[in-house]
């Protein structure tokens, strides 16, 4: 029996180029695809995958919200997350949901098979990046005094990022951001963004 495969990607040159890849891959069968998580859920019981490919960023129903409906209504289908994102809230987000696997879009056409099959024998891929992303979240200080996404800011400004940056990744506007550095500097009782990173990473926090 060919594994049947359901595709939900907004972007119709990727949903076909991935259509075609998997179609023309030994014991896979592309039963659907769609742009958007309503028409694919209406269809869902019908079409019965046995894993779905998932993009995050998606018109009206996002693609968490998607992945959490799926595992109500199917919860044998198995989703892999293919996206371009890679911020940790998303991917917590996702897995916390109920996927199985997390890729990003740069990955090569053979990885995408690989993740497939190995979803199917119990398997979770993930990009490399963000298995490590999960792996340092388990060695993070859970007690931390930051939000998450005061722990997302200190992370990216540590990566020598720009406020206009880590504003556009974030998508706030750089206001935000320096009311999140505020509160950083409160929260640790430092003056600087050296001193802000060094005592985050002695304690932890990133």
């Amino acid at each position: 029996m060919p594994i049947r495969l359901s595709l939900v990607e907004d972007d119709h040159l990727i949903r076909e180029a991935f259509t075609d890849l998997l179609n023309n891959t030994e014991d896979f069968l592309v039963v659907s695809s769609y742009s958007n998580c309503e028409e694919y859920l209406r269809n869902l019981t019908t079409d019965r995958p046995d894993v779905v490919l998932m993009d995050l960023e998606l018109p009206r129903m996002g693609g968490v919200e998607g992945i959490e409906r799926t595992k109500k209504l199917r919860p044998q289908t198995q989703l892999i997350v293919v996206t371009v994102y890679e911020n940790d809230e998303l991917v917590f987000k996702a897995l916390c949901a109920g996927a199985g696997g997390y890729l990003t879009k740069n990955m090569p056409p053979s990885r995408l098979i690989e993740a497939i099959r190995e979803i199917r024998q119990g398997g979770a891929p993930m990009s490399t990046n963000i298995a490590r992303m999960v792996v340092a979240s388990f060695q993070k200080n859970h007690h931390s005094p930051l939000t998450a996404r005061e722990t997302e800011v200190l992370e990216r400004i540590a990566q020598g990022k720009s406020y206009t940056t880590i504003a556009d990744e974030l998508f706030v506007d750089k206001e935000t951001i320096r009311t999140h550095i505020k509160n950083i500097y409160w929260k640790l009782e430092v003056h600087s963004k050296a001193e802000a990173i060094e005592k985050a990473r002695k304690e932890r926090l990133i």
